[in-house]
């Protein structure tokens, strides 16, 4: 099972500070001594232009090569997205985590969710169906969507996997991918990754912080080669 998080807010009214992030990651090079190159690309999205990195979490994380730009700023200066490419040598492929927490969200978040926090598994050992390392499962979504509370709607996150491999969404629910992980009351989630906004009344109105983890699953049962030749089931 390989993680994917993205935290996506959906909100009526302005605020201030942290609108949600998401990331992916691309495996390049392995060389002959077994070391591995990966190229992690992720968005993040402020009031005002941030740029905030992600730290190791768990297993050997390697050497990291940083760059920042920034993508878009929305005109009346609402919001801002950044984005960071980050490349990084590993020993091996074996895998590791990166961890993004230490900040909060925007004021007034209705469903309670004060400190950001997101996880992304990276696993980069050779797949038996492939015979290459696995890629994440990818999407893109606006940092911030507004929709009037007596309107239906269904938002299709437009998952996609490079390797074939059935994507499902779920939210957060463990201390590593949420503080706190309360879902949002009026919105509903599909394992096909459709979020779905359906109509309350006013006093239900205002911003909602929706943390979801995107999950890649192959369609066959596969084994994992490690760099020393290891397998696993």
């Amino acid at each position: 099972m390989w993680l994917s998080v993205m935290l996506l807010l959906v909100c009526s009214s302005q605020a201030t500070h942290f609108y949600g992030t998401v990331m992916t990651y691309y495996p390049k090079n392995t060389s002959a001594a077994g070391s591995v190159t990966v190229v992690l690309r992720y968005k993040l999205n402020f009031h005002s232009c941030t740029n905030l990195n992600w730290t190791c979490l768990s297993g050997d994380c390697g050497t990291e090569s940083l760059q920042l730009n920034t993508v878009d700023m929305e005109n009346s200066g609402e919001w801002c997205q950044t984005e960071g490419i980050s490349t990084r040598l590993l020993p091996s492929n074996a895998p590791f985590q990166l961890w993004f927490n230490g900040g909060n969200w925007i004021d007034n978040i209705v469903n309670g969710i004060t400190s950001w926090r997101a996880v992304t598994l990276v696993e980069l050992r050779s797949r038996s169906d492939t015979g290459q390392a696995n890629r994440s499962p990818q999407t893109t979504i606006l940092p911030a969507v507004r929709v009037p509370s007596n309107c239906q709607r269904d938002f299709n996150l437009l998952a996609f996997d490079p390797d074939g491999d059935e994507v499902k969404c779920r939210y957060g629910n463990t201390t590593l991918e949420c503080n706190l992980c309360t879902p949002p009351s009026v919105l509903s989630l599909s394992p096909s990754c459709t979020l779905s906004f359906s109509p309350t009344n006013s006093s239900n109105q205002g911003p909602y912080a929706v943390q979801l983890v995107m999950e890649d699953f192959p369609r066959q049962t596969i084994n994992l080669t490690d760099t020393n030749g290891c397998r696993r089931g």
